[in-house]
């Protein structure tokens, strides 16, 4: 029995105006090419997405969206009208990489395959929202619901989901958005329906310091770190929902005959799960304190005590959008038509931010294949059979959300 999420899929594969569209796609994917090589060649790290984002902007002022713009945080947003007073739907993808300035992001081509850092996650994604909107004007599609475009900022690393939270909770649309999609990356096959929620810390420990032999006995900064990266390490933690922990970063220290006066280390905390995130995160406070107690008691603090600071410098909140959503089965039937197999996945992505307040929300894929992400051997492939296919599922997705009429 076909249910109507596969249905609408069907119907709006079949239709005249949707096979256009996808000839549209076709005809122009030298186009979508060069729009992803001249993105990627623009230096984008977090928190300096300036550059790309004016031209991204530039970009899609050609495309007739109204109400473009720029906003407060850095987002560039406009809309494509519905024909109707439907819900506003929301698709975006990142403007941001993971890689410093400086960082060397030529394009190299080998056949189909384009090389470059931070060319599939999400710079793909980018170019791909304006071919769909190439597409649907030249086809003449019109939906019931507006659709909000959005080039966000801040979605990797520190960046900390910044563009999204601005967006849904300051943002002139923080009200109205009833849906939304975050294109991610190249992979078809996975669909993210679980935000994976994280919280990040800057751990620095203190102490007096003093002369290795001269002062040997007085609290050590060190030690008090060193033993509460152990405690962490032995917390039993579910594999479901998935939970995890890690001490990632560390610095510190004057000599390597001095006792330091000041070391630190950055954590992350995840889960799927709120309640376990939350549990997670109260266990780990409660190590730092008694490992800086440990230490004070084990050792003299004559000089003065160990202290610590605790900065968060990270805080992703987790999400999930039921699987028997309209949104995530018309996801699933579009990509399946396309011959694809799909799976749910949890994961850490832009969608997380509208899944925490309720708002159903996904991740898909831009097409194509491609590896080596967060790298600077990162790739995708750019052979056109391959990702037509999988921007043909994600339109279709876009237009049976929005209500194509």
């Amino acid at each position: 029995m076909t249910d109507h999420a596969e249905t609408t899929i069907q119907r709006i594969l079949a239709s005249e105006t949707f096979r256009c569209a996808a000839g549209v796609l076709a005809a122009e994917h030298d186009r979508t090419v060069e729009d992803i090589i001249r993105l990627t060649e623009i230096e984008s790290p977090s928190f300096n997405e300036a550059v790309r984002a004016r031209t991204w902007f530039d970009m899609a002022r050609t495309h007739g969206l109204s109400d473009l713009e720029i906003d407060a945080e850095g987002n560039v947003t406009g809309i494509r009208r519905g024909i109707g007073n439907g819900p506003l739907i929301c698709v975006a993808a990142h403007l941001d990489t993971v890689f410093p300035a400086g960082t060397d992001v030529k394009v190299r081509r080998e056949g189909t395959k384009l090389f470059a850092p931070g060319i599939g996650d999400d710079t793909r994604s980018l170019a791909v929202l304006l071919a769909w909107l190439r597409a649907m004007d030249a086809a003449g599609i019109d939906t019931r619901a507006d659709i909000l475009f959005v080039a966000d900022v801040g979605e990797e690393g520190a960046g900390d989901l910044r563009g999204m939270r601005h967006l849904f909770q300051h943002g002139r649309y923080k009200d109205r958005i009833s849906t939304f999609i975050t294109v991610d990356s190249p992979n078809m096959e996975r669909i993210v329906t679980g935000g994976v929620g994280s919280k990040r810390y800057r751990i620095t420990f203190k102490a007096p310091g003093g002369h290795s032999f001269g002062a040997f006995g007085v609290v050590n900064p060190l030690f008090a770190m060193a033993d509460a990266i152990s405690r962490l390490g032995r917390v039993p933690v579910p594999t479901e929902p998935k939970t995890t922990y890690s001490a990632s970063v560390t610095g510190g220290g004057t000599s390597i005959n001095s006792i330091p006066n000041l070391v630190w280390t950055e954590f992350d905390l995840r889960s799927e799960s709120i309640r376990e995130l939350a549990a997670l995160e109260e266990r780990f406070l409660e190590i730092i304190h008694a490992a800086v107690a440990a230490e004070n008691d084990i050792r003299s603090t004559r000089n003065g005590p160990v202290t610590v600071e605790i900065s968060p410098i990270g805080d992703r909140p987790a999400g999930h959008t039921g699987e028997a959503h309209e949104l995530v089965r018309f996801a699933q039937a579009a990509i399946k038509a396309k011959g694809y197999e799909t799976r749910f996945e949890a994961s850490s992505t832009d969608a997380n931010i509208p899944m925490s307040m309720g708002i159903p929300a996904i991740r898909i894929g831009s097409g194509g294949t491609g590896a080596r992400e967060h790298s600077l051997d990162e790739w995708i492939d750019v052979e056109p059979d391959a990702s037509l296919r999988g921007m043909e599922a994600g339109l279709a997705t876009l237009l049976a959300v929005a209500g194509v009429v």
